[in-house]
Parts: structure tokens; sequence; C-alpha cells
């Protein structure tokens, strides 16, 4: 964990290497607990539930918005949609979300990363 949730892990995104235990490997460093991948740096996320995202869950990413074209949730072991309100407050800032569970948004927050493309992610951490 960053020494205040002020500092990010790292000052740029990165692919995500391996997950599970509760945490993530990424860069040559290991997280344990949830991550926020913004295109500029990755955060601890203090959510541990999909019913735990929200508008103030998600503040950095709304404070990045511009630098964003997707949005990818990480659901941990559960199938959630976006509540209605958070898809559209996204896409007024013409940010667009997808959410899935935590693996498959890695492979698919990787590919992005790989291409180059704008994208963030909110990832429930696993078992």
């Amino acid at each position: 964990m960053p020494p205040d949730a002020d500092s990010p892990h790292l000052p740029r995104s990165a692919p995500i290497d391996a997950y599970g235990a509760g945490g993530f490997r990424f860069a040559e460093m290991s997280h344990r607990g949830s991550l926020l991948c913004l295109p500029d740096s990755m955060w601890a996320w203090p959510v541990t539930r999909p019913q735990e995202i929200d508008r103030t869950s998600l503040a950095r990413v709304f404070e990045q918005a511009s630098g964003i074209d997707t949005l990818i949730i990480g659901t941990g072991n559960d199938v959630w949609l976006p509540p209605q309100e958070l898809r559209e407050a996204l896409r007024r800032l013409h940010v667009g979300i997808d959410a899935m569970q935590t693996g498959p948004a890695i492979r698919t927050y990787n590919i992005m990363v790989g291409e180059r493309r704008r994208v963030a992610a909110a990832l429930i951490a696993v078992s």
C-alpha cells in the first residue's frame, strides 16, 4: 500500500502480470487489495464488492475523464451491471464503461494498454 491515499503505487500505467490471493502483480511490484489503474498512475482502491462502486469510489476516474475513453470494471467473481446513473454520468463525459469479472477485465485491460489506448480499470481483488 502507498504511504497515504494521495500517493499512487506507480506514476504510470502498466499491464497486470498476475492476480489472485487477494491482490495483483504489475511492474515488478505486488499489491494486496483492489486496484484502480488510470492512464497515468495506479492506485490502491478500497472497494471490495461491486455494490461499493459509485461516483465517490470512482472519483479519480471522473477527475481524469478527459484522458480516458474506456473504463473497465473488474467485479471480482461477481457479475454486476453498473447502475444506469453511473453509466449515464460517464457517458456524458465520453467515457465508455464495461463491467465483467476481474479475470476477463484484466485480460481486456492488458490488451488495451498494449494498444496504447486511453483505458482505465477499476479491479476488485479476488482470492
